[in-house]
Protein backbone atom coordinates (compact mmCIF):
# COMPACT_ATOMS: atom_id res chain seq x y z
CA UNK A 1 0.00 0.00 0.00
CA UNK A 2 1.18 3.52 -0.75
CA UNK A 3 0.12 6.85 0.71
CA UNK A 4 -0.80 10.33 -0.41
CA UNK A 5 1.43 12.91 1.29
CA UNK A 6 1.06 16.67 1.55
CA UNK A 7 3.92 18.93 2.64
CA UNK A 8 2.71 22.19 4.18
CA UNK A 9 5.30 24.96 4.05
CA UNK A 10 7.09 23.39 1.12
CA UNK A 11 9.08 26.53 0.26
CA UNK A 12 10.73 26.91 3.67
CA UNK A 13 13.99 25.42 4.95
CA UNK A 14 12.32 22.47 6.68
CA UNK A 15 9.71 21.96 3.97
CA UNK A 16 12.37 21.64 1.29
CA UNK A 17 14.28 19.21 3.50
CA UNK A 18 11.12 17.13 4.01
CA UNK A 19 10.76 16.82 0.25
CA UNK A 20 14.39 15.73 -0.06
CA UNK A 21 14.00 13.13 2.65
CA UNK A 22 10.72 11.79 1.27
CA UNK A 23 12.50 11.17 -2.00
CA UNK A 24 15.49 9.53 -0.29
CA UNK A 25 13.74 7.15 2.07
CA UNK A 26 11.41 4.19 1.91
CA UNK A 27 8.05 5.63 2.87
CA UNK A 28 5.65 4.13 0.29
CA UNK A 29 4.40 7.25 -1.46
CA UNK A 30 1.65 7.33 -4.05
CA UNK A 31 1.76 11.09 -4.51
CA UNK A 32 3.36 14.17 -2.95
CA UNK A 33 1.65 17.57 -2.94
CA UNK A 34 3.59 20.75 -2.13
CA UNK A 35 1.45 23.30 -0.29
CA UNK A 36 2.28 26.92 0.47
CA UNK A 37 0.64 30.32 0.82
CA UNK A 38 -1.25 31.90 -2.06
CA UNK A 39 1.76 34.07 -2.99
CA UNK A 40 3.74 30.91 -3.82
CA UNK A 41 1.16 29.23 -6.07
CA UNK A 42 2.91 27.72 -9.07
CA UNK A 43 6.40 28.16 -7.62
CA UNK A 44 8.43 25.03 -8.24
CA UNK A 45 10.25 23.18 -5.49
CA UNK A 46 12.71 20.33 -5.92
CA UNK A 47 11.66 16.74 -5.27
CA UNK A 48 14.76 14.64 -5.70
CA UNK A 49 17.55 15.52 -8.10
CA UNK A 50 15.51 15.59 -11.27
CA UNK A 51 11.90 16.30 -10.31
CA UNK A 52 10.01 19.42 -9.32
CA UNK A 53 6.59 20.03 -7.79
CA UNK A 54 4.44 23.09 -8.36
CA UNK A 55 3.18 24.61 -5.13
CA UNK A 56 -0.55 24.52 -4.51
CA UNK A 57 -2.62 26.89 -2.40
CA UNK A 58 -2.89 25.70 1.19
CA UNK A 59 -6.01 27.79 1.75
CA UNK A 60 -8.07 25.87 -0.80
CA UNK A 61 -6.51 22.42 -0.42
CA UNK A 62 -8.86 19.52 0.37
CA UNK A 63 -7.08 17.44 3.04
CA UNK A 64 -9.30 14.45 2.31
CA UNK A 65 -7.02 14.04 -0.71
CA UNK A 66 -4.05 13.27 1.59
CA UNK A 67 -3.40 10.47 4.07
CA UNK A 68 -0.50 12.25 5.79
CA UNK A 69 0.26 15.96 6.01
CA UNK A 70 3.69 17.09 7.17
CA UNK A 71 3.47 20.64 8.54
CA UNK A 72 6.43 23.02 8.68
CA UNK A 73 4.88 26.43 8.11
CA UNK A 74 4.91 27.92 11.62
CA UNK A 75 2.62 27.94 14.62
CA UNK A 76 -0.19 30.15 13.30
CA UNK A 77 -0.60 27.99 10.17
CA UNK A 78 -0.48 24.76 12.17
CA UNK A 79 -3.02 26.05 14.66
CA UNK A 80 -5.47 26.80 11.87
CA UNK A 81 -4.87 23.96 9.41
CA UNK A 82 -3.79 20.92 11.45
CA UNK A 83 -7.30 20.55 12.96
CA UNK A 84 -8.78 20.91 9.46
CA UNK A 85 -6.53 18.17 8.16
CA UNK A 86 -7.32 15.95 11.14
CA UNK A 87 -11.06 16.45 10.71
CA UNK A 88 -10.74 15.40 7.05
CA UNK A 89 -9.22 12.06 8.09
CA UNK A 90 -5.65 13.06 7.30
CA UNK A 91 -2.95 12.51 9.94
CA UNK A 92 -1.15 15.79 10.59
CA UNK A 93 2.48 15.57 11.73
CA UNK A 94 3.35 19.02 12.99
CA UNK A 95 6.76 20.68 13.42
CA UNK A 96 5.51 23.72 15.31
CA UNK A 97 5.26 24.07 19.09
CA UNK A 98 1.47 24.50 19.09
CA UNK A 99 0.47 20.93 19.98
CA UNK A 100 3.58 19.55 21.72
CA UNK A 101 2.48 19.97 25.32
CA UNK A 102 -0.87 21.76 25.12
CA UNK A 103 -2.90 18.54 24.83
CA UNK A 104 -1.91 15.31 26.63
CA UNK A 105 -3.81 13.28 24.02
CA UNK A 106 -1.51 14.50 21.23
CA UNK A 107 1.69 12.43 21.28
CA UNK A 108 5.12 14.04 21.07
CA UNK A 109 7.32 11.57 19.24
CA UNK A 110 10.95 10.74 18.61
CA UNK A 111 10.58 7.32 16.96
CA UNK A 112 13.80 5.80 18.34
CA UNK A 113 12.74 6.82 21.85
CA UNK A 114 8.96 6.57 22.37
CA UNK A 115 7.35 5.00 19.29
CA UNK A 116 5.15 2.97 21.65
CA UNK A 117 3.23 6.18 22.45
CA UNK A 118 1.75 5.93 18.94
CA UNK A 119 0.04 2.68 19.87
CA UNK A 120 -1.65 4.28 22.88
CA UNK A 121 -2.67 7.21 20.70
CA UNK A 122 -4.13 4.92 18.02
CA UNK A 123 -6.23 3.05 20.59
CA UNK A 124 -7.87 6.19 21.93
CA UNK A 125 -11.47 6.18 20.61
CA UNK A 126 -11.48 9.98 20.75
CA UNK A 127 -8.05 10.38 19.23
CA UNK A 128 -7.08 13.55 17.45
CA UNK A 129 -5.30 12.92 14.15
CA UNK A 130 -2.38 15.17 15.10
CA UNK A 131 1.12 14.06 16.10
CA UNK A 132 3.69 16.58 17.31
CA UNK A 133 7.34 16.76 16.36
CA UNK A 134 9.59 18.05 19.18
CA UNK A 135 11.73 21.13 19.20
CA UNK A 136 14.95 20.70 17.21
CA UNK A 137 17.23 20.99 20.25
CA UNK A 138 15.08 18.50 22.18
CA UNK A 139 14.87 15.95 19.36
CA UNK A 140 18.59 15.32 19.08
CA UNK A 141 19.07 15.25 22.85
CA UNK A 142 16.49 12.51 23.35
CA UNK A 143 18.55 9.82 21.62
CA UNK A 144 21.62 9.89 23.87
CA UNK A 145 19.49 10.50 26.96
CA UNK A 146 17.32 7.47 26.17
CA UNK A 147 20.41 5.31 25.66
CA UNK A 148 21.67 6.33 29.10
CA UNK A 149 18.26 6.25 30.82
CA UNK A 150 17.96 2.58 29.90
CA UNK A 151 21.11 1.86 31.94
CA UNK A 152 20.15 3.79 35.07
CA UNK A 153 17.40 6.36 35.68
CA UNK A 154 18.44 9.91 34.85
CA UNK A 155 17.67 12.33 37.67
CA UNK A 156 19.05 15.63 36.37
CA UNK A 157 20.29 17.13 33.10
CA UNK A 158 22.16 20.38 32.58
CA UNK A 159 22.48 21.31 28.91
CA UNK A 160 23.92 24.27 27.02
CA UNK A 161 22.98 24.48 23.36
CA UNK A 162 24.83 26.14 20.49
CA UNK A 163 22.16 26.49 17.82
CA UNK A 164 22.59 27.34 14.15
CA UNK A 165 20.83 30.25 12.51
CA UNK A 166 18.84 27.92 10.23
CA UNK A 167 16.74 27.11 13.29
CA UNK A 168 15.30 30.62 12.94
CA UNK A 169 14.62 30.32 9.21
CA UNK A 170 16.12 31.39 5.90
CA UNK A 171 16.02 35.10 6.72
CA UNK A 172 18.13 34.44 9.81
CA UNK A 173 20.71 32.57 7.74
CA UNK A 174 20.75 35.46 5.28
CA UNK A 175 21.37 37.90 8.12
CA UNK A 176 24.40 35.91 9.28
CA UNK A 177 25.77 35.91 5.73
CA UNK A 178 25.09 39.62 5.16
CA UNK A 179 26.56 40.70 8.50
CA UNK A 180 29.66 38.54 8.01
CA UNK A 181 30.28 39.96 4.56
CA UNK A 182 29.50 43.46 5.80
CA UNK A 183 32.19 43.33 8.46
CA UNK A 184 34.86 42.72 5.82
CA UNK A 185 33.68 45.48 3.49
CA UNK A 186 32.77 47.93 6.26
CA UNK A 187 29.03 47.98 5.52
CA UNK A 188 26.51 49.25 8.04
CA UNK A 189 25.59 46.52 10.53
CA UNK A 190 21.86 45.82 10.21
CA UNK A 191 19.89 43.70 12.70
CA UNK A 192 16.43 42.47 11.74
CA UNK A 193 16.22 38.79 12.74
CA UNK A 194 18.30 38.78 15.93
CA UNK A 195 18.39 40.99 19.00
CA UNK A 196 22.15 41.47 18.67
CA UNK A 197 24.80 41.04 15.99
CA UNK A 198 25.06 37.34 15.11
CA UNK A 199 28.20 37.50 12.94
CA UNK A 200 31.26 36.55 15.02
CA UNK A 201 29.06 36.52 18.12
CA UNK A 202 26.94 34.27 20.36
CA UNK A 203 23.50 35.32 21.57
CA UNK A 204 22.15 33.64 24.74
CA UNK A 205 18.57 34.34 23.73
CA UNK A 206 16.31 32.05 21.64
CA UNK A 207 12.56 32.72 21.59
CA UNK A 208 10.89 35.06 24.09
CA UNK A 209 11.80 35.59 27.73
CA UNK A 210 9.52 34.18 30.40
CA UNK A 211 8.82 35.55 33.88
CA UNK A 212 11.34 33.26 35.59
CA UNK A 213 14.21 34.49 33.40
CA UNK A 214 14.36 31.44 31.14
CA UNK A 215 13.58 31.76 27.45
CA UNK A 216 10.78 29.77 25.87
CA UNK A 217 13.32 27.64 24.00
CA UNK A 218 14.81 26.59 27.33
CA UNK A 219 11.36 25.91 28.73
CA UNK A 220 10.52 23.76 25.71
CA UNK A 221 13.54 21.54 26.30
CA UNK A 222 12.43 20.97 29.89
CA UNK A 223 8.76 20.16 29.33
CA UNK A 224 9.31 18.20 26.10
CA UNK A 225 11.99 15.98 27.67
CA UNK A 226 9.62 15.16 30.52
CA UNK A 227 6.78 14.30 28.12
CA UNK A 228 8.90 12.20 25.76
CA UNK A 229 11.25 10.44 28.14
CA UNK A 230 10.30 10.62 31.82
CA UNK A 231 8.31 13.18 33.84
CA UNK A 232 10.63 12.70 36.82
CA UNK A 233 13.72 14.05 35.01
CA UNK A 234 14.83 17.53 36.04
CA UNK A 235 16.37 19.51 33.20
CA UNK A 236 17.80 23.02 33.05
CA UNK A 237 18.98 24.55 29.79
CA UNK A 238 20.80 27.59 28.45
CA UNK A 239 20.10 28.03 24.74
CA UNK A 240 22.51 30.05 22.63
CA UNK A 241 22.34 31.13 19.00
CA UNK A 242 25.75 30.87 17.33
CA UNK A 243 27.12 32.00 13.95
CA UNK A 244 26.72 28.66 12.19
CA UNK A 245 24.38 28.02 9.28
CA UNK A 246 23.37 24.40 9.95
CA UNK A 247 23.74 22.09 12.92
CA UNK A 248 22.93 22.32 16.61
CA UNK A 249 25.53 21.39 19.22
CA UNK A 250 24.89 20.58 22.87
CA UNK A 251 27.16 20.24 25.89
CA UNK A 252 25.35 17.91 28.28
CA UNK A 253 25.84 17.00 31.93
CA UNK A 254 23.79 14.07 33.24
CA UNK A 255 23.29 12.76 36.78
CA UNK A 256 21.92 9.26 37.48
CA UNK A 257 20.21 7.34 40.25
CA UNK A 258 22.90 4.68 40.16
CA UNK A 259 26.32 4.14 38.68
CA UNK A 260 26.90 4.47 34.95
CA UNK A 261 30.46 4.00 33.80
CA UNK A 262 32.01 5.60 30.74
CA UNK A 263 32.38 2.12 29.25
CA UNK A 264 28.68 1.35 29.76
CA UNK A 265 27.68 4.67 28.22
CA UNK A 266 29.97 4.16 25.25
CA UNK A 267 28.47 0.74 24.54
CA UNK A 268 24.95 2.14 24.87
CA UNK A 269 25.72 4.93 22.43
CA UNK A 270 27.29 2.55 19.93
CA UNK A 271 24.27 0.23 19.99
CA UNK A 272 21.48 2.83 19.96
CA UNK A 273 19.62 3.36 16.68
CA UNK A 274 20.20 6.81 15.20
CA UNK A 275 23.34 7.55 17.24
CA UNK A 276 26.93 7.58 15.99
CA UNK A 277 29.59 7.55 18.69
CA UNK A 278 32.91 9.10 17.65
CA UNK A 279 35.31 10.01 20.43
CA UNK A 280 39.07 9.68 19.88
CA UNK A 281 40.30 11.94 22.73
CA UNK A 282 42.76 13.60 20.41
CA UNK A 283 42.92 16.52 18.01
CA UNK A 284 39.95 16.30 15.60
CA UNK A 285 38.63 13.27 17.50
CA UNK A 286 35.12 14.68 17.86
CA UNK A 287 32.27 15.82 15.59
CA UNK A 288 31.25 19.45 15.07
CA UNK A 289 28.38 21.20 13.35
CA UNK A 290 30.27 21.42 10.07
CA UNK A 291 30.63 17.62 9.83
CA UNK A 292 27.02 16.82 10.78
CA UNK A 293 25.37 19.03 8.14
CA UNK A 294 23.44 16.88 5.68
CA UNK A 295 23.67 13.79 7.88
CA UNK A 296 20.84 11.89 9.57
CA UNK A 297 22.65 10.72 12.70
CA UNK A 298 23.05 12.36 16.08
CA UNK A 299 26.78 12.32 16.82
CA UNK A 300 28.14 11.91 20.35
CA UNK A 301 31.70 12.83 21.37
CA UNK A 302 33.68 14.03 24.40
CA UNK A 303 32.21 11.40 26.74
CA UNK A 304 33.76 11.57 30.19
CA UNK A 305 33.05 11.16 33.88
CA UNK A 306 31.92 14.12 35.94
CA UNK A 307 34.08 13.89 39.09
CA UNK A 308 32.08 16.58 40.92
CA UNK A 309 29.02 14.38 41.56
CA UNK A 310 28.55 10.78 42.64
CA UNK A 311 27.01 9.47 39.42
CA UNK A 312 27.56 11.85 36.53
CA UNK A 313 28.74 11.99 32.94
CA UNK A 314 29.46 14.73 30.42
CA UNK A 315 29.16 14.48 26.64
CA UNK A 316 28.87 16.57 23.49
CA UNK A 317 26.32 15.91 20.76
CA UNK A 318 25.67 17.49 17.38
CA UNK A 319 23.06 16.98 14.69
CA UNK A 320 21.69 18.61 11.56
CA UNK A 321 18.77 20.60 12.98
CA UNK A 322 16.93 20.68 9.66
CA UNK A 323 17.02 16.89 9.40
CA UNK A 324 16.86 15.00 12.70
CA UNK A 325 15.78 18.18 14.45
CA UNK A 326 12.78 18.63 12.16
CA UNK A 327 12.27 17.11 8.69
CA UNK A 328 13.77 13.66 9.20
CA UNK A 329 12.03 13.09 12.51
CA UNK A 330 8.68 14.03 10.95
CA UNK A 331 9.17 11.58 8.08
CA UNK A 332 10.30 8.90 10.53
CA UNK A 333 7.03 9.36 12.44
CA UNK A 334 5.13 8.72 9.20
CA UNK A 335 7.29 5.65 8.57
CA UNK A 336 6.56 4.40 12.09
CA UNK A 337 2.81 4.74 11.49
CA UNK A 338 3.17 2.56 8.42
CA UNK A 339 5.45 0.09 10.16
CA UNK A 340 3.03 -0.40 13.05
CA UNK A 341 0.01 -0.59 10.75
CA UNK A 342 -1.58 2.49 12.30
CA UNK A 343 -2.52 4.12 9.02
Amino acid sequence: MSYRVAVVGATGNVGREILNILHERNLPVESVRALASSRSIGREVAYGDDQTLACENLESFDFSEADIALFSAGGSISKEYCPKAAAAGCIAIDNSSVFRVSNPDIPLIVPEVNADALIEWSQNPDRINIIANPNCSTAQLMLPLKALHDIAPITRVVVSTYQATSGAGKAAMDELFTQTRGIFVNDEMKREQFTKQIAFNCIPHIDVFMEDGYTKEEWKMNVETRKILDPSIKLTATCVRVPAFIGHAEAVNVEFDGEVTVEQAQQAFEEFEGLTYFDKRMDEGYVTQVECAGEDAVYVSRLREDPTVENGLNFWCVSDNLRKGAALNAVQIAEELVKQGLI
